[in-house]
């Protein structure tokens, strides 16, 4: 084993982790992960644009310690894309300013400068070593050093819009799981006995497998010998059937099963660059580019001998230089293994660029490499397997002149991106005024990256950004703008004082409101007419929705996107051409049925979602209910004529005199009889109506298939499940009533001793739900009124609790203290033993209770950076056919990169009129009649419908007298009468839609009117 490696194993104590911080990374990729991770040093070289974004990355995720090398002094140029320098930084090593700035984003990594000359021998401190912008000749003196010693190596670089990524991670690297999904199970109906055993799966119940993966299996009935066997290789037969390979020798399958996919490790062997080079294995970025990476290999490495020779790269747009660099990738891919023929207008372009440095390239690419460094440190994920060649010449102008002249160094802090797009793009930039929606982790980087693009920079320019949200500690793990000491301050505010710092120029404008109809007032028509577009950094499909609306409705281009732990999407709107956000949308989850999380789970997600729904039950809905009938004049009148009057009356009187407690100790007792009635006796019920001998009408068992049998548990306060269960559900009552709970748990064992349980006797007629059709057992539908009058009579009156109220507890996953997630895993836990299925711990209890999105600030970065290669071709002065824009989707961990062109806005047809989403009828404030004329004539259509809202106007079939009112109307007029409300004084148009019969007499889709006040 390398020296580094043992190091590593063996001198590092296991890290603990802060969950608090790392909640939604540890869902992205695992705490396991996290906790090797913990262990790893990082050495990370240059720290232009490039290197800053992999160390802050790197430096966010949590590895054990990050050191950075580069003492060049910091130029004006650097400011394009390296967001911690500023103009006070000029002529200062770029590492010493740099490392107190990465260290304030985790206090848990330390960030230090590696004094002093780069000595190769110094590497050995090091698990993994990065190379940023490095000429090629240093990578291969580094990384033949490295590979000798199993030190984990990365070489990067970026040059204008073209960037490389090289990864070797030694002879034999271990990749623990390569796609970090969760392991596939399912329910098996039957295994054949044969020499190619095939396994079936329950109906309509796809494995999802795919050939060569491995299961292992348990509860098999019959072929038992299966149960908690060696791994075994799968051939996938069909969407429910698989072999495993010979089965005759392990006897005649009965029933039930669960398989199990298990992740195989994989060891991988990778080349160092000196025997690569010639003979490159590549990973494709772009599917529409198969011939571009061996021309950008050549490219690069034609750069690196020019670098060598000359000291600097080729200057912007020089064809001189150009041509130089173009000969050199000539005599390089001479040399390789299998001859490329060079492309000379690509690698002119590439040369023409090779100065630039701009910060969404170093997003995209530091994103992507900072993950490699998190793979190298875990063996989670697989990692580049070689070589990565990214470019995005689409995003060049054909609008504004790219000259040697145009593109010459300014001495100015966005002469890197000029270098490539040229100064009169670059004014084009100053002057833009862009709606930041939402200020999270997208929010953070989409406001780093425009204040270094200079964007809104100008008297003309402007950014606004808005997010009502305050910052949580959880945030700082992957919102890079925010620091400790600006937990709890509002995230708009903070994220703009922050871009102030990077760019004083930026001239930008904070909200705290979420963009809605609510807001309406605030941003108003003045407000989106005056923008030239949008970006979306939203975490929730509603307010997607919405804003994709208004896009629509004002014509302004939008650029969304999404995370989902390694997963990231990017999403151009543009007008008049692209469908919208909401043309499309994924299907709904699917929901678990009601008779399976009552009596039937199969799954720890049933358990946990009943347990989380317990929770409502039992700390939330019955102290509202309470409070309710307290406060609120006729409650119990109201409450007779709802579907659930017998359950919300029992709830109301069970909290305030039967269950009402004095002291703490009656809390204790209440959980202990709560855990009674949900573990043990609605358990016997259940097997009291179905014995688990019992058989349904076909001969079939009814314990089968789905359905496990499930036994009742017997409560021991030894048992630390049992125990939690109590301990948490007694502190939870007492916060209901106001009661100070005790943490020593023996002085809840010492009460549970003095508590008596009535032994419980299963009743005959009780009916319970068995399939989802079914209705389920409703109480209160049967209950008779003598039996709700006795229940009204039993409540206090609420004149004599004058000022008493209950504490609802409000469902909080990211406050440990609180006690919420702990109750919700005890009691999914103990569910689970009664059905006999496997327990899960509290972390996964709370990714699944809470619906956490996995998150992680690698993608964040990476996403962010593709919508910047976007917008560039947005601002084009000409516009950009739309083949020349990129939709993307993109996953960290295989890693996989798809880009497609957005798709075009769907056409519909009225009297052989074409029209899209984006087209509208525009109308002044005419009256009702004016406008059905206007409709008649103007375009041969018959409005047979009109609404505005949720108000109907007009309609064909009204009375003939209703109408006769309405038609001498103005259509604002219209509005408020129907509405019963002014329309809002901000309002300067009025939104209607309408049912139209064509020429023909057919009903027809037609687009909405804009009615201009």
């Amino acid at each position: 084993m390398a020296a580094a490696q043992e190091k590593m194993d063996v001198d590092m104590p296991e890290q603990n982790i802060d969950e608090g911080l790392y909640s939604r990374q540890i869902y992205a990729i695992g705490l396991d992960a996290m906790k090797k991770m913990a262990l790893s040093n990082v050495l990370i070289i240059g720290m232009k644009g490039l290197g800053v974004e992999i160390a802050k990355n790197v430096v966010l995720a949590g590895v054990k310690s990050v050191t950075i090398h580069d003492p060049e002094p910091v130029e004006i140029a650097d400011l394009s894309s390296q967001f911690f320098l500023t103009e006070k930084d000029l002529g200062k090593p770029r590492d010493q300013v740099t490392c107190p700035k990465l260290a304030e984003l985790n206090q848990y990594v330390p960030v230090t400068v590696l004094e002093g000359a780069l000595d190769l021998p110094r590497l050995d401190d090091f698990q993994v070593v990065v190379a940023s912008s490095l000429p090629m000749h240093r990578c291969i003196e580094l990384n033949d050093y490295t590979h000798a010693r199993g030190i984990k190596f990365i070489a990067a670089d970026t040059r204008g819009l073209a960037a490389l990524a090289f990864c070797d991670f030694g002879d034999e690297f271990e990749c623990v799981d390569t796609t970090g999904e969760a392991p596939l199970s399912g329910m098996i109906a039957a295994v054949s006995n044969d020499a190619e055993g095939v396994v079936t799966c329950l109906d309509e119940t796809r494995h999802g497998l795919e050939d060569g993966d491995y299961v292992t299996f348990a509860e098999v009935v019959g072929m038992d010998v299966l149960n908690g066997c060696e791994p075994r290789k799968v051939k996938v037969l069909g969407p429910y059937t698989f072999t495993i390979g010979d089965t005759t020798s392990l006897g005649t399958y009965v029933r039930g099963g669960i398989f199990t996919q298990v992740k195989m490790p994989q060891t991988l062997k990778f080349k160092p660059l000196s025997a690569s080079i010639a003979d490159p294995e590549f990973l494709m970025s772009d599917f529409a580019k198969f011939d571009v990476p061996p021309q950008l290999h050549a490219a690069f490495m034609a750069l690196s001998t020019f670098l060598t020779k000359k000291g600097r790269a080729p200057a912007p747009r020089n064809d001189q230089e150009a041509d130089t660099i173009v000969q050199l990738a000539k005599e390089f891919a001479a040399t390789m293994k299998d001859p490329v023929e060079i492309n000379e207008k690509l690698i002119k372009q590439f040369a023409y660029q090779a100065a630039g440095d701009l910060s969404p390239m170093a997003a995209v690419i530091g994103g992507m490499v900072a993950q490699e460094v998190l793979k190298a440190c875990s063996g989670k994920f697989h990692p580049i397997k070689q070589y990565l060649y990214f470019d995005s010449f689409e995003s060049l102008p054909t609008g504004y002149a790219l000259t040697e002249a145009a593109c010459a160094p300014r001495g100015t802090r966005y002469d890197g991106q000029i270098a490539v797009f040229g100064a009169e793009y670059q004014q084009r930039m100053h002057d833009t005024r862009e709606f930041v929606v939402g200020a999270g982790a997208i929010g953070c980087e989409m406001l780093k990256n425009y204040a270094l693009m200079g964007l809104g920079t100008s008297d003309n320019g402007h950014i606004f950004v808005t997010d009502m949200d305050s910052i949580e500690k959880s945030n700082l793990n992957r919102q890079f703008l925010f620091r400790p000491w600006d937990v709890s301050k509002l995230k708009s505010e903070t994220a703009a004082r922050a871009v102030k710092n990077m760019n004083p120029a930026v001239q930008i404008t904070t909200f705290t409101d979420r963009v809605g109809v609510e807001t309406e007032s605030v941003f108003n028509d003045e407000f989106w007419m005056a923008l030239d577009g949008v970006t979306n950094a939203l975490d929730n499909v509603d307010a997607r929705r919405y804003v994709d609306g208004r896009c629509v409705f004002y014509r302004k281009p939008l650029l969304e996107s999404g995370t989902l732990g390694t997963k990231g999407n990017t999403q151009v709107i543009l007008p008049n051409v692209t469908e919208s956000y909401s043309s499309s949308q994924d299907p709904p989850e699917k929901s678990i049925p009601i008779c399976t999380l009552k009596n039937f789970p199969n799954q720890i997600e049933h358990t946990i979602q009943w347990a989380r729904d317990s929770f409502e039950g039992l700390f939330r809905q019955p102290a509202e209910n309470v409070n309710l009938y307290l406060s609120t004049p006729n409650f119990v009148d109201t409450a007779l004529r709802g579907n659930t009057a017998r359950e919300t009356l029992l709830s109301i009187k069970e909290y305030l005199v039967d269950a009402r407690p004095t002291s703490f100790d009656e809390c204790v007792a209440w959980a202990r009889h709560k855990f009674e009635e949900l573990f043990v006796n609605n358990i016997k019920q259940l097997l009291h109506n179905f014995p688990k001998d019992s058989v349904t009408s076909t001969g079939q068992l009814f314990w089968s298939g789905p359905k496990r049998a499930p036994d009742a548990l017997v409560f021991d306060a030894t048992n630390d499940l049992h125990l939690d269960f109590v301990v948490y559900a007694a502190k939870l009552h007492a916060f209901n009533y106001g009661l100070k709970g005790q943490d020593d748990r023996e002085y809840y064992r010492k009460v549970l001793k003095t508590i008596h349980v009535p032994a419980f006797v299963p009743r005959d007629g009780v009916k319970i739900q068995v399939q989802e059709n079914e209705q389920p057992n409703n109480d209160s539908a049967t209950a008779d009124q003598d039996e709700l009058d006795t229940l009204v009579a039993a409540l206090p009156k609420p004149a004599e609790l004058a000022g008493f109220r209950l504490t609802p507890v409000d469902f909080e996953k990211d406050d440990d203290s609180n006690h919420h997630i702990d109750f919700i895993a005890a009691c999914s836990n103990l569910r689970a033993s009664n059905y006999n299925i496997a327990i899960a711990d509290r972390h996964k209890t709370k990714f699944i209770a809470g619906k956490i999105i996995p998150a992680i600030a690698t993608t964040t970065a990476l996403v962010t950076g593709l919508v910047c290669l976007e917008l560039y071709k947005l601002l084009d002065a000409q516009p950009k056919p739309l083949d020349q824009f990129k939709n993307g989707f993109v996953n960290l961990a295989l890693p996989f990169f798809g880009f497609s062109e957005p798709i075009a806005a769907p056409k519909m047809k009225y009297n052989n009129v074409e029209f899209t989403l984006w087209d509208r009828f525009e109308v002044g404030n005419m009256t009702l009649r004016e406008l059905l004329k206007h409709f008649e004539t103007q375009h041969q259509l018959e409005i047979t419908m009109m609404s505005c809202g949720v108000s109907m106007l007009y309609s064909f079939f009204m009375p003939k007298k209703k109408v006769e009112e309405r038609l001498n109307m103005s259509l604002s007029q219209l509005v408020e009468t129907v509405a019963k409300k002014p329309v809002p004084p901000h309002a300067k148009t009025l939104v209607l839609e309408v049912c139209c019969n064509d020429v023909e007499g057919e009903d027809v889709e037609v687009p909405s009117i804009i009615v201009k006040l």
